[in-house]
């Protein structure tokens, strides 16, 4: 277990008093973070069972308890060989608590599936499911001083990769390429679930592929998420190879005016809303209103992109920006034809930004 035993008892208890005040008589935790939030270690095929009151459960392949236990202060672990038996063990412990209201997570992770949520609707027909991914990341919306140091040092090595990655973008290689390379190196510097993305083409997010060439005079975008103990830190920068048209360079340099400005206006209690105003108005002063994707930031934690998440869900854009929120600053590129556009870090907020990556 990568942190003292109190940390993750506390939230779990915490959570536990959220699941009393809603009505909630259990949770049924099957989303990878956040049961690494509650029970500290990552694991093939979560499954964390948690009763507003009580002890947590976990349920886990067989021969894998001991080795789950070292990793973390949950110490009901109970084996199963197939997925029958899990269901099954699911089933008994709500009807052995006459649970009436279970909650679940309708996230977009790994192991929360619509499949898995149509069977437990269908063995559990006497229970009422509510979502509760509004409770879970009502606790993981600000970082505590352990989540705080762990992001630092992701952060640190999400740079130490960027400057690599400076070094490897020449034309001739493929995205595939250059991304193994990033990815082998923040591997051995202690990151363990690396994410690295590189782009020669006007796409924000794409898959690095291996028949995409770099060519000479021509944009590259990297971002690189890496994590630490399970927290990552999110960086992005485009790199300029060789000669490009005079429009590129010029994004490059209002997209860092863009950049200063969400500095200067990101805070503690302004909306995000209206960061986002003052942004959309540079762009329409510079004239490149038409290539900026609205959402300047979202929250960096467990997850590279968590809520707040204001690039994807509009409601979020209207929050306040709370003390010791971890932000990634500015978050959508510029669409150029040539390429996008990205300058991103990763920041803590507090009186001031604490940049953690660049």
């Amino acid at each position: 277990m990568r942190g003292e035993k109190s940390i993750f008892e506390s939230r779990v208890r915490r959570f536990q008093a959220l699941l009393r005040e809603r009505g909630i008589d259990g949770a049924v935790i099957r989303a990878l973070s956040t049961f690494t939030y509650f029970t500290g270690t990552r694991w093939f095929r979560p499954s964390l069972l948690i009763p507003a009151e009580g002890e947590p459960m976990v349920y886990v392949v067989e021969g894998e308890a001991e080795e789950f236990k070292r990793r973390s202060w949950i110490r009901n672990v109970v084996e199963y060989q197939e997925v029958e038996t899990l269901m099954a063990g699911v089933m008994t412990w709500i009807r052995d608590q006459n649970m009436k209201k279970v909650g679940l997570e309708f996230s977009v992770e790994r192991d929360t599936y619509l499949l898995f949520y149509k069977v437990f609707l269908r063995l559990n027909p006497q229970v009422e499911v509510v979502d509760i991914l509004d409770l879970t990341f009502s606790l993981r919306l600000t970082k505590e001083d352990w989540e705080k140091e762990n992001i630092r040092r992701a952060g640190r090595i999400a740079s130490k990769g960027m400057a690599l990655a400076e070094e490897l973008i020449t034309p001739g290689k493929s995205e595939l390429s250059v991304a193994a390379d990033i990815h082998h190196f923040l591997m051995k510097e202690g990151s363990e679930e690396p994410k690295v993305y590189v782009s020669t083409t006007p796409c924000a997010h794409a898959e690095p592929f291996r028949d995409a060439i770099i060519e000479r005079d021509s944009v590259v975008t990297v971002v690189i998420g890496t994590d630490y103990n399970n927290y990552y830190a999110n960086m992005a920068r485009t790199f300029i190879v060789g000669e490009v048209p005079r429009e590129v360079h010029h994004a490059m340099e209002v997209k860092k005016k863009a950049y200063e400005l969400a500095l200067q206006e990101t805070r503690p209690g302004v909306k995000f809303n209206t960061v986002e105003k003052k942004i959309e108005e540079l762009f329409r002063h510079e004239r490149f209103d038409d290539y900026y994707v609205r959402g300047y930031t979202h929250s960096v934690g467990m997850l590279i992109e968590e809520p707040p998440i204001t690039t994807i869900i509009v409601a979020h854009r209207f929050w306040e920006i709370q003390e010791d929120m971890v932000l990634a600053i500015v978050h959508p590129p510029l669409m150029l034809p040539e390429g996008a556009i990205k300058h991103e870090d990763t920041f803590i907020v507090g009186e001031e930004l604490e940049r953690v990556t660049g």
